[in-house]
């Protein structure tokens, strides 16, 4: 097909179970290869029998409308969805290496190390077995007692992923300079032309994009386009651009709803809007969202990633935001759902409250 580029990614030295090939239709799951797996629903590298008769995401639409209507046949298809409860890991060739990462004491190789994680996740990541060593965990479900004996039940393979969807971010900054005039004997003007340069920046985040005010005492005042048309006009202390693991940090702080990180979405939530009608709100993954100062801002806006990378935004800047194509393959130490709720009642105590008692027919009458 003309314009349409074929991707292989048969040289990746892992992937899901489920991007083999897999068709999915209605509420069954088709597997077209030959080689088969056993999949679990316990915890990671168990060898008993998966099967699974509905997907999360629920049946496949019908896409014929009445006798004579039907669903326009589009070859541009924006994104496959998958059973997130059938997605398990699988190695194309045995790792020969595990890369450990532990909490770092020392200050200062604290920010080398950063910086090192993020040259070698910038792309595609490796998949991420998080253990449980601080305070709060809401990533990390394994514990670190038995570490041992389930690295190796990862490497055996056939465990349970979620993959956590980042954000592309490209900020491109306007670039002013003076350009100096000489005169024919060679003396330099004070006065010249200004010209402008562009400086693009690209960043991947796990978490969100966060665009506030800063120092200032005035309102930030910014412009949010999706898909190249302005929908609204920003006025509070800032706006958070989250992903569906984002969700339940910063976002969920500032008065959103927290997402289960399979659901392909990008959340928009305002801090502090003044505007009592502002409500955070869920759009889908597959826009393109733009962040722009706005032309009657009184003042500059700053910008962070995942909290860190803070920069100042000015007029002329602009803010590209999309859903990576790179996500983050977490492991799950039974399965996304589970792992998930388990993390909302332990680390947020999710509805955790005083159950209300039995009223029996005596005390009714009182």
């Amino acid at each position: 097909m003309d314009g349409v580029e074929e991707v292989r990614v048969e040289a990746a030295p892992y992937c899901c179970s489920t991007c083999d090939g897999g068709e999915v239709s209605g509420r069954s799951l088709t597997r077209r290869n030959k080689k088969t797996r056993s999949l679990s629903t316990s915890s990671a590298g168990s060898s008993s029998e998966y099967r699974r008769t509905q997907s999360l995401h629920g049946p496949s639409p019908v896409t014929t409308f009445g006798p004579k209507a039907c669903m326009l046949q589009n070859p541009h298809a924006v994104m496959h969805i998958q059973d997130p409860a059938s997605q398990r890991l699988t190695w194309n060739k045995p790792p020969k290496s595990v890369l450990v990462i532990k909490k770092i004491r020392d200050a200062s190789l604290l920010e080398p190390f950063k910086e090192l994680c993020i040259f070698l996740t910038e792309e595609s990541v490796p998949p991420v077995m998080a253990f449980h060593l601080g305070s709060l965990g809401f990533l990390t479900p394994f514990k670190f007692d038995t570490y041992q004996s389930q690295v190796t039940q990862i490497i055996e393979g056939n465990a349970a992923i979620v993959l956590r969807s980042r954000l592309k971010v490209r900020v491109l900054k306007e670039n002013w300079e003076k350009k100096a005039r000489v005169d024919e004997k060679g003396i330099i003007l004070t006065n010249g032309d200004i010209e402008s340069s562009r400086k693009a920046m690209q960043y991947q985040v796990l978490n969100e994009v966060v665009v506030d005010r800063g120092p200032s005492s005035y309102l930030s005042n910014v412009d949010l386009f999706l898909d190249g048309h302005l929908i609204t006009t920003v006025q509070g202390d800032g706006v958070i651009v989250s992903t569906p693991t984002g969700s339940t940090a910063y976002a969920v702080a500032a008065g959103a709803s927290m997402i289960h990180p399979n659901v392909p979405a990008i959340m928009i939530t305002p801090i502090c809007p003044h505007s009592l009608s502002f409500r955070p709100i869920v759009v889908p993954a597959g826009v393109e969202l733009k962040i722009m100062l706005s032309r009657d801002a009184r003042n500059t806006a700053w910008v962070s990633f995942d909290g860190r990378k803070r920069q100042e935004i000015c007029h002329g800047d602009s803010i590209t935001i999309t859903t990576s194509c790179f996500p983050v393959p977490s492991i799950c130490f039974r399965d996304p759902v589970n792992d998930w709720f388990e993390s909302l009642a332990q680390c947020l105590h999710w509805n955790v409250r005083k159950k209300q008692n039995y009223l029996s027919s005596e005390d009714e009458e009182f």
